[in-house]
């Protein structure tokens, strides 16, 4: 397949920006209302809303100088993200105790409109926008999710773009460091048009990783009349990376060291294309229509050469090597795999929102419905050399799905009290076909009731206390649905949604103007957890049994009047257990090590962020921040010891905790910030993920640049 490159358009209309910036005035330009769909809207807003929330703005983004989406989320309470290939690329969102891999258990949405190339069929998240694309973020936990599915089970992350604006103003940045590490970033807006384009290239976390990435996105608002406006979205994302799936035996890891990594033939292509609008109408004056439509084309060539220590892709020999931690030449290998990838999506989602009176009692209502549609073209290709790219074809499946939603929440308001019920219903229709001689087809169809109720109390003047609690929800992957191959018939598999109890009690308070804090205890009861091959213990088949998830968040941030200022996200996780041993799906047979009371994998008991800076009159701002991640399991039997196995895949993931620092300094006269970050500071080594074997997490990354605002 041959794919268009944005290279030249990239670095042509960051040229562009840096000579039309030279006439533009100095003043900030007022930014257009633009249509869209927030989950959570302005910051005022969360004081009343009926759940946990939080938002991310702008200042909290570049104050820090986050380099990836998962440094942003980590300063979210509840949210435990993992890296993987040290360049944030494919971050792993785990809420509330789910399992992080992949982000499979998360709504993502961008201006109210799924990311995910296949939120119903395959929510799993091989692609993510760039972090420097938005301004501000917003994460929703508890009842008022079930707004948005299909996953209702962990959370809802909605990124926000910026509005353009009417007069013509933009930004330039532009960063370096070691690990031969580029950004370029250029934001251009007037006239109702918004223009970003960012390139980006560096090296990963181990030995032969490198990614180069380039984000262009085109945004236009206008007004039809003084009722309605529309907004038009157009964005194309393009990976090139040299990365591998493969993680690190526990020999190759002490032999070796952390940021080994034999895989140098690997390579990892995306190509993404996205349109959107969001058409919004007034009614009536207290009643608004907001309508999404939205279409994506996701292309992925991914060629490795191994997909886990324990695969014999390369041979027995090979493996063994490995496992014994002697040092392999990947040239040596006699294959590569090609698992080639196309999705497409498109779907249509009109909103209601409308303030009404309701047996006599002031209301508030939005509902809507959702159509959706994607399609899957899933081929593996196995080269008979290392950098072959042609072979025999061992998959080649079409998987389409079909979905309906319906969805109603109504807030009841009674002085300070407020009482919230919802309601989604979500109905899935799904297709596998093998399209090789004499392949099978097969089809299934699957669909939930979503309840939800949440209430808040004004205890007084800027104190909330909030509950409530929802059913989740969250559909299977068509593969684990229907097994097609060769032969007369294919194979179903008996397994259902996820589905859960969540429950949530907590309070904000705005205790001082310089103190704000927000507490919550939740309590996630799974009658049906679903892990997939390869999320714990490597090998392990698609598996489910009941689970339970019980802990507290606790959020903040303190302002001082002097400048000095600190955050917080504290995430307390006692309880993350197995109700239920986990079987097997297949045949009922429980897995290995796994019984009623043991915890489960990747769910650290504790997860914080912690910031402290101090900010001056005069444009410094300077930071420091910890991370830290508590102890967590790999499998499912809670090995204690590494060495219980030597592929890399089980044993206990010690506890870690990194440091990041940041140093800002604004020439307010003529709108340039210099900074200087550095993440990881000490340069600690520390693994991340046995998933696929050892992956460590990303070494020190020192950046230094500036941005100039217009």
């Amino acid at each position: 397949m041959t794919h268009p490159s944005p290279g030249r358009l990239s670095w042509c209309a960051l040229a562009c920006l840096t000579m039309l910036s030279s006439t533009a005035h100095a003043q900030k330009a007022p930014a257009m209302t633009a249509p869209r769909v927030d989950i959570i809207g302005q910051r005022d807003f969360l004081q009343n809303m009926p759940g946990s929330g939080d938002i991310l703005d702008r200042d909290a983004l570049e104050s820090t100088r986050v380099f990836t989406v998962n440094e942003a989320l980590r300063k979210v309470p509840g949210l435990n993200v993992r890296d993987e290939e040290g360049f944030g690329l494919r971050p792993n969102i785990g809420i509330r105790g789910l399992n992080p891999t992949r982000s499979t258990k998360v709504t993502l949405l961008e201006d109210g409109i799924p990311i995910a190339y296949a939120p119903y069929g395959d929510n799993a998240s091989y692609y993510h926008p760039p972090i420097e694309r938005f301004e501000r973020v917003e994460v929703l936990r508890g009842a008022g999710q079930t707004l948005y599915g299909p996953q209702t089970i962990g959370g809802v992350i909605n990124y926000i773009t910026p509005n353009p604006t009417e007069d013509f103003s933009g930004g330039l940045s532009l960063a370096g460091g070691n690990r031969d590490y580029v950004n370029a970033h250029a934001r251009l807006s007037g006239g109702g048009y918004l223009l970003d384009v960012m390139h980006k290239q560096g090296d990963g976390a181990r030995d032969n990783t490198r990614s180069e990435i380039r984000d262009l996105n085109l945004k236009k608002v206008f007004a039809i009349d003084d009722r309605q406006g529309v907004t038009l979205r157009a964005n194309y994302y393009t990976e090139d990376s040299q990365v591998t799936y493969s993680g690190l035996t526990n020999a190759e890891f002490q032999n070796f060291g952390a940021r080994y990594n034999p895989f140098r033939n690997d390579s990892f292509e995306i190509r993404r294309m996205g349109l959107s609008g969001t058409h919004q109408i007034a009614l009536s004056g207290d009643t608004n229509l907001i309508t999404n439509v939205y279409w994506s084309s996701f292309n992925r060539d991914w060629w490795r050469q191994s997909s886990t220590t324990t695969d014999t892709q390369c041979g027995t020999a090979f493996r063994d090597a490995r496992i014994a931690g002697q040092a392999v030449n990947p040239d040596s290998c006699n294959s590569a795999q090609g698992r080639l990838r196309d999705y497409y999506s498109f779907g249509i989602e009109p909103r209601l929102r409308t303030a009404h009176t309701w047996f006599g009692t002031q209301s508030e209502l939005e509902t809507g419905v959702r159509l959706h549609h994607e399609k899957q073209e899933r081929r593996q290709i196995n080269a008979s050399s290392p950098l072959g790219r042609t072979g025999t074809v061992a998959e080649d499946n079409e998987r389409n799905t079909n979905a309906f939603a319906a969805f109603a929440h109504n807030r009841l308001l009674y002085g300070d009290f407020t009482i919230t019920p919802g309601l989604r219903y979500e109905f899935i229709d799904v297709s596998r076909t093998d399209r090789r001689a004499g392949g099978n087809s097969g089809s299934e169809s699957l669909q939930g009731i979503i309840p939800s109720l949440a209430a808040t109390y004004q205890v007084q003047e800027g104190t909330t206390v909030f509950a409530g609690m929802h059913r989740g929800f969250a559909p299977p992957r068509v593969e684990d649905i229907i097994q097609t191959g060769l032969g007369p018939v294919p194979t179903f598999t008996n397994v259902g949604a996820e589905r859960s109890w969540n429950f949530e009690l907590g309070t904000r308070s705005q205790v001082t103007r310089e103190l704000g804090v927000q507490a919550t205890y939740f309590r996630n009861n799974f009658q049906r957890l679903i892990s997939v091959g390869s999320i714990a213990g490597g090998g392990v088949n698609l598996s489910q049994g009941e689970a339970l998830f019980q802990g507290f968040e606790l959020g903040g941030r303190y302002g001082h009047p002097s400048g000095l200022y600190s955050t917080a996200a504290i995430t307390w996780l006692p309880t993350a257990e197995q109700s239920t041993a986990f079987t097997l799906v297949s045949d009922g047979a429980a897995i290995a090590g796994s019984a009623a009371g043991k915890r489960l994998p990747y769910a650290p008991k504790t997860t914080a962020t912690i910031g402290v800076g101090y900010a001056t009159s005069d444009g410094l701002d300077v930071n420091l921040e910890a991370v830290h991640v508590g102890a967590q399991y790999a499998d499912f039997a809670n090995f204690e010891s590494p060495s219980v196995n030597a592929n890399g895949q089980f044993g206990k993931i010690d506890a870690f905790t990194i440091f990041n620092a940041t140093a800002n300094y604004q020439l307010r006269q003529y709108g340039v910030t210099l900074f200087l970050a550095v993440k990881n500071l000490t340069d600690k080594v520390y693994i991340v993920d046995r998933t696929r074997g050892i992956i460590p997490g990303a070494p020190r990354l020192i950046q230094a640049g500036l941005r100039w605002d217009f």
